[in-house]
């Protein structure tokens, strides 16, 4: 199969229906299986469901899914929307799924080391733009925060999160639930072709 017919979404109703159940996985672990550190921080494990959206179903559903869990978000929660931040949900689904192991070596055999390297390196890549420069930039800009008062509780977030995000991608990346993924998304490249 060509790579570039499997690498891209595929929007039909199992595509849509999944990212829908990505977005209230992410709603309900983010909002409400968070601990609130001071008033602009939050260890939360939401994320994964935006990252797994990228690398299963592509870049572009991985941004939709960012988009859709972060302004649903804002609604539950009583939020105004924060652009930077939502920028920063946009970039959660996108960094990690343009570090997919077969966009850099198509049409080779991908080891499970490579594999594992270049997952961890989009979701390091992405947690450092999303926790430590975006999402810190907007705190900053639009609630008024001193940088220098928030920076060290948002260094350590990062240093907590990111092993733990690593883990769980890779985790998931391997397990049952991505093969299975390919082979319904396989299935929908031959009935619409």
């Amino acid at each position: 199969m060509d790579f570039r017919k499997r690498y891209r979404t595929i929007w039909c109703t199992y595509t849509l229906v999944s990212l829908s159940a990505l977005t209230a996985i992410y709603l309900i672990l983010s909002r409400f299986f968070a601990i609130n550190v001071g008033g602009f921080g939050r260890i939360q494990l939401g994320v994964i469901a935006r990252i797994m959206a990228g690398i299963w179903f592509g870049p572009f559903a991985g941004a939709l899914c960012g988009i859709a869990s972060d302004l649903l978000g804002c609604l539950i929660q009583g939020y105004a929307v924060n652009p930077l931040i939502t920028l920063a949900a946009i970039l959660w689904g996108l960094i990690p799924a343009v570090f997919h192991p077969y966009r850099f070596y198509y049409g080779k055999t991908v080891t499970k080391k490579k594999s594992i390297l270049l997952l961890c390196v989009g979701t390091i890549l992405a947690s450092v733009v999303c926790t430590l420069i975006v999402t810190t930039a907007a705190l900053v800009w639009f609630n008024g925060f001193s940088l220098y008062a928030i920076l060290p509780t948002r260094i350590a977030q990062f240093f907590i999160q990111a092993p733990v995000y690593c883990v769980l991608v890779c985790l998931l990346y391997f397990s049952p639930v991505t093969a299975q993924i390919n082979q319904a998304l396989q299935a929908r490249v031959r009935i619409c072709r």
